[in-house]
């Protein structure tokens, strides 16, 4: 498995393991500059979106992926986390839904799937 699947599936089983809501995965690969890809989720509360972002970062330096770049833990409304090849969004749900970024991101639809793997 190459670094960029290895990142992926460590990031997905992580947020799954900290019930992360409505998990999506968008393959940028060839589309963008930015990133490989782009995680999307959601957690229930501010508390919750605050820990899943603690207990990725912790996973993230603990599996050898280095230092990633954060924005938005003293609020928890909106954490992005930047690995540098994937980008994380943690939302609390009414603010993922004002920000809308997957539908910013997936102009052809076939590029992303939810986290199970199924074509949305």
């Amino acid at each position: 498995m190459d670094r960029i699947a290895a990142l992926e599936t460590l990031i997905l089983a992580r947020l799954d393991d900290d019930k992360a809501q409505d998990v999506v995965f968008i393959d940028l690969k060839g589309k963008s500059a930015v990133a490989d890809g782009l995680v999307v989720a959601s957690g229930r509360s501010h508390r919750h979106v605050g820990a899943m972002a603690d207990h990725l970062l912790r996973a993230l330096k603990d599996e050898g992926y280095g230092r990633a770049r954060v924005e938005g833990l003293p609020h928890c409304d909106w954490v992005l986390i930047d690995t540098g090849d994937i980008i994380v969004h943690l939302f609390r749900p009414e603010v993922r839904g004002f920000y809308n970024i997957e539908k910013i991101w997936s102009v052809d639809s076939a590029h992303m799937t939810q986290a199970a793997g199924q074509v949305v």
